[in-house]
């Protein structure tokens, strides 16, 4: 069981969420707008907040939709904060006098969901998170995995389907085509919903289409729900591209757990269901065997209670986080 008080901020391209993890329970201090105006009004604004949340935080651990730098806490690349560059863990730690580490948003998330009620459940485990993009985290024996420079892991840039015949092309950009990202992320979501409408003008999509003159992947998903086959197929095209995905990961580092999060996963089973089908098929013989593919259980939460989790295991070290059977 985690043991202090820890302070998590989820930092995101419209607001902040905020909570303090206290003897491994969470408590939710809300959220409140980002201030995007520039650096130092945002990071302003995090010291507020962490001024704001009283005595007894041992540590704060930030999230961040962007690639950071561990070690030094720099935001090496970010496209919705104005935080490029910016040293945002050694700054944050001179104002408030209080250790600080910063982490991708995924990541967290990633921690979080190998967590539950402050103690270790799984310690090998991939999370991606399906939203207007696909990011990814990786927990490897109890704790995140970086990479060498800490931009581990951008799962949603590994490339499930691409034409190779004359050689790789050069990509016009990122995401990259045939990467996870631009194949299975909401924004496809979102063109195979127009897709659909436009092929099957009678369809309940088509006729959204044509009432309101634009329709979405919510209202694909929601067709879905009602039995729409129309719906249905399209969802499943999206399912089993992303358990092309999940086979990748599952055949790469063979975990305990594939989890997914994000707002696409609001489809649920009629996401799960193709994607497991052929990640199944995809995956070696004899690997995987332990692996179950499953929704995120924290929600709206994991992205802040990761947060705060990467407080308490920085801030104890190695080892200092235990599970039922004892050390992590």
């Amino acid at each position: 069981m985690i043991e202090g008080r820890y302070l998590g901020l989820d930092v995101g391209g419209t607001k902040i969420a905020v909570a303090v993890l206290d003897n491994g329970r969470l408590a939710d201090l809300g959220a409140r707008p980002v201030e995007k105006s520039g650096p130092e009004p945002l990071v302003a604004q995090i010291e507020a907040i962490v001024a704001e949340s009283g005595d007894g935080v041992r540590a704060i651990g930030i999230g961040l939709p962007s690639v950071i730098e561990f070690a030094t806490g720099r935001v090496r690349h970010t496209v919705n904060l104005p935080l490029q560059d910016v040293p945002l863990r050694s700054l944050l730690t001179e104002r408030t006098g209080r250790p600080v580490f910063v982490e991708n948003d995924a990541s967290c998330a990633a921690l979080a969901e190998a967590f539950e009620d402050g103690e270790l459940v799984c310690a090998h485990l991939v999370m991606l998170t399906l939203g207007t993009g696909v990011g990814g985290g990786l927990v490897l024996d109890g704790r995140l995995y970086r990479g060498a420079t800490g931009a581990a892991a951008e799962l949603g840039h590994t490339v499930i389907g691409l034409d190779l015949s004359d050689g790789a092309p050069t990509p016009p950009g990122f995401p990259a085509p045939g990467s996870l990202e631009a194949l299975a992320a909401g924004t496809e979501l979102d063109r195979l919903a127009v897709r659909a409408a436009g092929r099957h003008p009678d369809s309940p999509l088509g006729r959204r289409l044509a009432e309101a003159g634009e329709v979405a992947g919510t209202d694909l998903v929601a067709f879905a729900r009602q039995g729409d086959p129309v719906s249905l197929e399209a969802l499943r095209i999206l399912g089993e591209r992303l358990g092309i995905g999940v086979a990748n990961a599952i055949n790469t580092l063979d975990p305990l757990e594939v989890v997914i999060g994000g707002g696409v996963s609001a489809a649920g089973e009629l996401l799960l269901g193709p994607a497991r089908e052929v990640a199944a098929r995809y995956t070696l013989p004899g690997v995987g065997t332990r692996c179950t593919i499953r929704l995120a259980r924290h929600g709206v939460h994991a992205g802040v209670l990761g947060a705060a989790l990467i407080a308490a295991q920085e801030y104890h070290g190695a080892g200092a986080v235990t599970t039922a059977e004892g050390p992590a």
